[in-house]
């Protein structure tokens, strides 16, 4: 099998199978080990006083320098690891990739927040709250359905279309440095006090391997909810978003909902002014709303799919 029909399979075995319980309730998972990788290296390299960004002199070079090395050694890492599993041929490389793709356990995540929605406003923050960062305990019907279709949006990109895009671009070696830097990026990639110089590299490695990944997705999303047309006004959203890359696929679905996403939200307890993406869409966000962007989302890896079959035929 050649590396097009391998990413095939993996992605149907992923869509047909998503994460078994049981299987990682007696295993630690990939994504688990990585990072513990990022911990391991970050609490040996990271080391010195977590001066505040606002009272430094200048750029601390020395925790870039050792920030620089730690992602370094994740991508040998995760490059080395993925050449010495793909020697033992296809099949293997073909379950790896499937676990590390995660379309299924993401619609199924969304899910989640739109049952505990229907049940309760407590469960809806419960269930939003597994799957970002920002704080939920305040969170309105709204906004835990604006969190979570958000959420949606941007993992498709960093967790299915770049892990594919990197397979088929480079093998296993590439999916596993990828998502070797996308877990870093998670970790350490945060403008704090302790990471801001230490996480920088990665962070900034993380927005180049998605450059590319981000716009494919925004188009597969657009082209899904029938906006490609309005192409321009996603592009002009997605420039206004905090991120170079997760602005496209959110502008994306905010234009295939009607709705508007991202806008402020409140992280570690400090509300945050962040700029709303296609602002005149309704901002009464509710379950439904959350199960159509499931939809579009299977859509859009059904639209990859295709991709993937053209591509394989052809070349």
């Amino acid at each position: 099998m050649n590396t097009a029909e391998i990413l095939l399979l993996a992605l149907v075995l992923d869509a047909a199978l998503g994460e078994p319980d049981w299987l990682w309730s007696r295993l630690p998972h990939p994504a688990v080990l990585m990072g513990k990788s990022v911990s391991w290296l970050e609490a040996r390299l990271n080391t010195g006083a977590d001066t505040p960004p606002e009272t430094r002199l200048g750029t601390d070079w020395a925790k870039r320098a050792k920030g620089v090395a730690a992602i370094t050694l994740l991508v040998c890492l995760g490059l080395g690891v993925g050449w010495l599993l793909s020697l033992f041929g296809p099949l293997v490389e073909l379950l790896v990739a499937a676990i590390l793709i995660a379309q299924r356990s993401l619609v199924e995540h969304l899910r989640a927040v739109a049952d505990g929605l229907s049940q309760s406003l407590v469960q809806g923050r419960q269930a939003v709250a597994m799957i970002v960062s920002r704080d939920t305990d305040t969170m309105t019907g709204p906004q835990v359905a604006r969190s979570a279709i958000e959420s949606g949006s941007e993992n498709m990109s960093d967790g299915v279309i770049a892990p594919a895009f990197w397979f088929l671009l480079a093998g296993l070696p590439g999916l596993i440095a990828y998502k070797m830097i996308n877990t870093g990026d998670s970790m350490i990639g945060y403008r704090t006090p302790r990471y801001q110089d230490f996480g920088w590299a990665t962070a900034r490695l993380d927005d180049l391997v998605n450059l590319i990944p981000a716009r494919l997705t925004g188009v597969m999303i657009a082209l899904a909810g029938g906006v490609l047309r309005a192409w321009p006004a996603i592009a002009r959203d997605a420039a206004k978003h905090r991120s170079p890359n997760a602005g496209w696929p959110e502008a994306a679905m905010a234009r295939a909902l009607g709705l508007s996403l991202a806008g402020p939200r409140s992280y570690d307890g400090e509300m945050r002014d962040f700029a709303w993406v296609n602002a005149p869409g309704t901002k009464s966000i509710t379950g439904p709303a959350i199960l159509r962007c499931c939809d579009i989302l299977w859509m859009s890896w059904a639209i990859g799919v295709g991709l993937l079959v053209a591509f394989a035929v052809i070349f």
